[in-house]
């Protein structure tokens, strides 16, 4: 018997005959990297639930920025033209609106802004944003968006956490659960001025994942971001060493209390604020100053015209925190896009806030090698209605919109999907709020599919039972 054996190892083995007997090496192979890559989170997450964790898969992206701007931008109006819509202005629309609206509209409204070929691309931008029309080859418009809630607090929840009707993790929560952060002195998820409307805090809680994966606000929307700091961070009357000792105490007090009550998120909640806060000191207060950047680099944000400071202070935080490691950052113009009457006038002077900020943020990425690990995304919570309200309004519209994705594996000079001739529908490859998430994530490494968490009896993800990844955008 051993004889036959060996001379069987011995000769020459055909493809068939090795692939049958070593098919089963491969699921034990396949099996152990699984085993070893979920022990390695966990051992990271146990240390730390912030610490550094590999990506399932070589990612494109390293980091996030999140450019909200809260109200819903009218695509017709910005970055979906629609010579259509102009060639009909006042009569009705063609074809039946959506079941549920916000609020009745009548006639069709054509843009009050011309649109311009821009870059090597020739991709189209109003006259709203000039500045972000040079940054086209850049940029990689979704203009085929849509969403499930018409109203802005079930949109904003969806676009933020992925649910419309129930509280769930934020995507910056998600992110920072699956990879963990590049600086353990920084919080991994931070939200720059948010909004208090329209779900408030649940747009960047996380929910019933770990409390270290919550946003960590700094100020909100209605403070300046010049006063948008993060409190009490210096302690000049007592020394560092001896704040350690009294840290010491208060963790070995609680973990006494976890020993007795078994697992309790709240109280590791708090073990791990106080730690974070106590390695903030070293780095925030430098990070939340501007003063050492260059006359060049403000002028870029647009620091010295009153129009552009605020948001443009925003914009440079943001560049500043994600050039320190933070995993997910967002910044939000709020509250301003909702214009159901005065069309004209506001989004002329929503979109002079941001328009040269944005593009000096896109600017300083590129110039300091960034752009290209990071995912920078523009969006409002839905679009707008091609009919007006009035004589210079539009009505929510979640069922078309435009998203503008930078950097991070997307496809720069690019416009994908298409809404109808007049801009209500998304009709041509569309992309629903899951699917823009399940990207996202895909572009940091992570399959939608795997990063779960279990609570109240099942998995949860981002993504839910939705989600498909847009191969067409990624380069």
């Amino acid at each position: 018997m051993n004889s036959h054996w060996n001379s069987y190892w011995n000769r020459a083995l055909s493809r068939r005959e090795m692939l049958q007997t070593s098919s089963l090496g491969f699921g034990s192979v396949a099996l152990l990297s699984l085993l070893q890559e979920q022990e390695a989170r966990a051992d990271a997450a146990a240390h730390n639930p912030l610490s550094p964790r590999p990506p399932m898969f070589p990612a494109r992206a390293k980091r996030v920025i999140f450019v909200f701007l809260h109200g819903g931008p009218s695509q017709v109006d910005t970055f979906d033209p629609k010579p259509l819509l102009t060639r009909d202005h006042g009569k009705p629309l063609p074809f039946e609106k959506p079941r549920i609206v916000s609020s009745p509209t009548g006639n069709l409204l054509k843009s009050p802004w011309e649109f311009k070929h821009y870059g090597k691309s020739g991709i189209e931008v109003s006259d709203l944003f000039p500045n972000l029309g040079g940054c086209v080859d850049d940029l990689c418009f979704i203009n085929s968006m849509y969403g499930s809630n018409s109203r802005h607090g079930g949109a904003l929840l969806e676009l933020h956490t992925g649910s419309d009707t129930f509280v769930r993790p934020s995507m910056g929560s998600w992110i920072t659960y699956g990879l963990g952060t590049e600086n353990q002195n920084l919080p991994g998820f931070i939200t720059v001025c948010p909004t208090l409307t329209h779900g408030g805090v649940n747009n960047w809680s996380s929910a019933f994942l770990p409390a270290a994966f919550q946003g960590t606000p700094i100020g909100n929307a209605s403070i300046s971001a010049d006063q948008a700091k993060l409190p009490f961070i210096q302690n000049s009357e007592t020394p560092r060493e001896v704040q350690r000792k009294e840290l010491d105490l208060i963790n070995a007090m609680n973990r006494e209390k976890l020993a007795q009550t078994g697992p309790d998120q709240g109280i590791q909640g708090r073990i791990d604020a106080f730690e974070l806060a106590f390695r903030m000191q070293m780095a925030a207060p430098e990070l939340q100053e501007i003063t050492g950047e260059s006359p060049e680099t403000l002028k870029l944000y647009g620091m010295e015209d009153p129009k552009t400071r605020n948001f443009g202070r925003q914009c440079l935080m943001a560049r500043r925190f994600s050039e320190r490691g933070v995993r997910f950052v967002q910044i939000t113009h709020s509250y301003k896009w909702d214009q159901h009457s005065d069309l004209k006038r506001d989004h002329t002077s929503n979109a002079a806030e941001v328009d040269r900020p944005i593009a000096g943020l896109l600017k300083d990425l590129k110039a300091r090698g960034l752009l290209k690990d990071t995912l920078v995304v523009i969006s409002g919570e839905f679009g707008r209605t091609p009919c007006a309200q009035g004589t210079d309004g539009r009505d929510h519209n979640p069922q078309g919109f435009t998203t503008v994705l930078a950097g991070g594996g997307v496809k720069p000079g690019f416009r994908y999907g298409a809404t109808d001739d007049y801009g209500y529908y998304a009709v041509k490859d569309k992309v629903h709020i899951h699917d823009l998430h399940a990207t996202m994530l895909h572009l940091l490494g992570i399959d939608h599919l795997k990063l779960t968490y279990k609570y109240a009896g099942r998995d949860f993800r981002l993504t839910d039972v939705h989600g498909e990844v847009v191969k067409g955008i990624i380069a």
